[in-house]
Protein backbone atom coordinates (compact mmCIF):
# COMPACT_ATOMS: atom_id res chain seq x y z
CA UNK A 1 0.00 0.00 0.00
CA UNK A 2 1.12 3.55 -1.34
CA UNK A 3 0.02 6.89 -0.01
CA UNK A 4 0.18 10.24 -2.05
CA UNK A 5 -0.84 13.36 -1.70
CA UNK A 6 -3.10 15.57 -3.44
CA UNK A 7 -5.07 18.74 -3.61
CA UNK A 8 -8.05 19.91 -5.03
CA UNK A 9 -6.83 23.10 -6.23
CA UNK A 10 -8.84 26.61 -5.99
CA UNK A 11 -9.98 26.57 -9.41
CA UNK A 12 -11.94 23.39 -9.19
CA UNK A 13 -13.23 23.79 -5.32
CA UNK A 14 -14.62 27.45 -6.90
CA UNK A 15 -17.14 25.77 -9.53
CA UNK A 16 -18.16 23.11 -7.00
CA UNK A 17 -16.05 19.83 -8.49
CA UNK A 18 -14.74 18.66 -5.39
CA UNK A 19 -17.90 16.01 -4.94
CA UNK A 20 -17.11 14.69 -8.87
CA UNK A 21 -13.27 14.77 -8.46
CA UNK A 22 -13.52 12.50 -4.87
CA UNK A 23 -15.61 10.27 -7.22
CA UNK A 24 -13.12 9.71 -9.58
CA UNK A 25 -10.86 8.68 -6.89
CA UNK A 26 -12.42 6.64 -5.26
CA UNK A 27 -13.95 4.82 -8.61
CA UNK A 28 -10.01 4.27 -9.12
CA UNK A 29 -9.66 2.00 -6.46
CA UNK A 30 -7.99 4.82 -3.81
CA UNK A 31 -8.89 4.71 0.01
CA UNK A 32 -8.99 8.42 1.44
CA UNK A 33 -6.96 8.20 4.37
CA UNK A 34 -6.97 12.02 4.94
CA UNK A 35 -8.90 14.99 4.26
CA UNK A 36 -9.17 18.69 5.07
CA UNK A 37 -10.60 21.85 3.73
CA UNK A 38 -8.08 24.55 3.92
CA UNK A 39 -6.54 28.30 2.90
CA UNK A 40 -3.44 28.54 1.99
CA UNK A 41 -1.14 31.48 3.07
CA UNK A 42 1.72 32.73 0.45
CA UNK A 43 4.27 31.47 3.19
CA UNK A 44 2.72 28.40 2.96
CA UNK A 45 2.31 28.33 -0.42
CA UNK A 46 5.50 29.12 -0.87
CA UNK A 47 6.83 26.30 1.57
CA UNK A 48 4.73 23.80 -0.46
CA UNK A 49 6.12 24.53 -3.70
CA UNK A 50 9.82 25.48 -2.32
CA UNK A 51 11.16 23.18 -5.19
CA UNK A 52 10.09 24.75 -8.17
CA UNK A 53 11.51 28.54 -6.71
CA UNK A 54 13.78 29.35 -9.44
CA UNK A 55 11.06 27.88 -12.01
CA UNK A 56 9.24 31.29 -13.94
CA UNK A 57 5.88 30.00 -12.73
CA UNK A 58 6.12 30.04 -9.06
CA UNK A 59 5.45 33.34 -8.36
CA UNK A 60 1.82 33.16 -10.29
CA UNK A 61 1.82 29.60 -8.57
CA UNK A 62 1.52 30.48 -5.10
CA UNK A 63 0.06 33.35 -5.25
CA UNK A 64 -2.96 31.65 -6.95
CA UNK A 65 -2.98 28.96 -4.20
CA UNK A 66 -2.74 31.76 -1.60
CA UNK A 67 -4.89 34.15 -3.47
CA UNK A 68 -8.48 33.64 -0.85
CA UNK A 69 -9.95 30.31 -2.32
CA UNK A 70 -10.32 27.49 -0.48
CA UNK A 71 -8.60 23.89 -1.46
CA UNK A 72 -9.12 20.45 -0.52
CA UNK A 73 -5.96 18.44 0.82
CA UNK A 74 -6.29 14.53 0.64
CA UNK A 75 -3.96 11.79 1.36
CA UNK A 76 -4.67 9.05 -0.95
CA UNK A 77 -4.04 5.30 -0.73
CA UNK A 78 -3.64 2.28 -2.99
CA UNK A 79 -0.65 -0.21 -4.70
CA UNK A 80 1.02 2.32 -7.04
CA UNK A 81 -0.95 5.20 -5.40
CA UNK A 82 1.85 7.78 -6.88
CA UNK A 83 1.37 6.57 -10.52
CA UNK A 84 -2.17 6.19 -10.74
CA UNK A 85 -3.20 9.13 -8.99
CA UNK A 86 -0.79 10.94 -11.66
CA UNK A 87 -2.64 8.74 -14.45
CA UNK A 88 -5.83 9.80 -13.37
CA UNK A 89 -5.25 13.39 -13.10
CA UNK A 90 -3.65 13.86 -16.61
CA UNK A 91 -0.64 16.37 -17.95
CA UNK A 92 0.01 18.97 -16.49
CA UNK A 93 -1.23 21.12 -19.46
CA UNK A 94 -5.08 19.93 -19.91
CA UNK A 95 -4.20 20.62 -24.02
CA UNK A 96 -1.91 17.29 -23.60
CA UNK A 97 -3.95 15.51 -20.82
CA UNK A 98 -5.54 12.08 -21.88
CA UNK A 99 -9.24 11.92 -22.34
CA UNK A 100 -10.99 10.52 -19.15
CA UNK A 101 -8.55 12.32 -17.16
CA UNK A 102 -9.45 15.16 -14.60
CA UNK A 103 -7.76 17.64 -15.97
CA UNK A 104 -9.04 17.50 -19.56
CA UNK A 105 -12.35 16.96 -18.05
CA UNK A 106 -12.18 19.55 -15.64
CA UNK A 107 -8.89 21.64 -16.01
CA UNK A 108 -9.18 25.43 -17.05
CA UNK A 109 -5.85 26.30 -18.10
CA UNK A 110 -2.72 25.21 -17.50
CA UNK A 111 -2.42 26.93 -13.98
CA UNK A 112 -5.60 26.29 -13.33
CA UNK A 113 -5.48 22.77 -13.70
CA UNK A 114 -8.20 21.57 -10.69
CA UNK A 115 -5.48 18.80 -8.94
CA UNK A 116 -2.29 18.69 -7.63
CA UNK A 117 0.01 15.43 -7.14
CA UNK A 118 2.93 14.27 -5.99
CA UNK A 119 5.98 13.31 -8.36
CA UNK A 120 7.55 11.09 -6.27
CA UNK A 121 8.07 8.86 -2.74
CA UNK A 122 10.15 11.73 -1.46
CA UNK A 123 7.92 14.65 -2.54
CA UNK A 124 4.64 12.58 -1.35
CA UNK A 125 6.12 11.90 1.92
CA UNK A 126 7.18 15.88 2.00
CA UNK A 127 3.77 16.81 1.01
CA UNK A 128 1.75 14.93 3.10
CA UNK A 129 3.62 15.84 6.39
CA UNK A 130 3.33 19.40 5.95
CA UNK A 131 -0.65 19.94 5.90
CA UNK A 132 -1.55 16.66 7.83
CA UNK A 133 0.00 15.07 11.44
CA UNK A 134 0.66 10.84 11.61
CA UNK A 135 -2.24 11.22 13.95
CA UNK A 136 -4.75 13.25 11.25
CA UNK A 137 -4.16 9.93 8.65
CA UNK A 138 -6.30 7.20 9.32
CA UNK A 139 -5.42 4.25 7.41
Amino acid sequence: MERTFAIIKPDAVERNLIGKILERIESKGFRIAAMKRARLTLEQAEGFYHVHKERPFFKDLTTYMSAGGPVVLLVLEKDNAITGWRELMGATNPKDAADGTIRKEFAVDIEKNSVHGSDSPENAAFEISYFFSQTEILS
